[in-house]
């Protein structure tokens, strides 16, 4: 597990995708033990640089993302982590991806609909 965490300020870049559908489902960071607490549980867990905490992915709206598979690339400073999601979605808006507006004649449009409500799951 030789990454290397010292290029930006102790954290690697985390590519999510979907292990079947091969979508990018979201880009989150990982330190060091985020990253070893991902391959122990098998569940994705990252580092909040606004909270400055790990979180695990789904713990207040339980839309987990199960490892599947993890690849580092050539630099070793950022992992490709091939999950299954747990739940309709992964965007904190409602939507499967956190990836759902298109770049359209210079406008950033909503390009899908979205996969649940997103007040029924945090506004407990």
């Amino acid at each position: 597990m030789d990454l290397d965490f010292k290029k930006s300020d102790g954290l690697v870049t985390a590519v999510i995708q979907h292990y079947e559908t091969k979508r990018i489902l979201m880009v989150g960071y990982m330190n060091e033990e985020s990253f070893r607490l991902t391959v122990e549980r098998g569940y994705a867990i990252f580092f909040s640089r606004s909270r400055q905490k790990l979180w695990l992915k789904g713990e207040s709206s339980g839309h987990k993302l199960l490892v599947k598979s993890i690849q580092t690339d050539c630099d070793r400073d950022a992992v490709l982590v091939q999950v299954d999601p747990v739940g309709p979605g992964v965007c904190h808006e409602g939507y499967e991806s956190c990836f759902f507006r298109t770049l359209t004649e210079g406008e950033w449009q909503v390009s899908e609909a979205p996969t649940y409500d997103p007040k029924a799951v945090y506004d407990k």
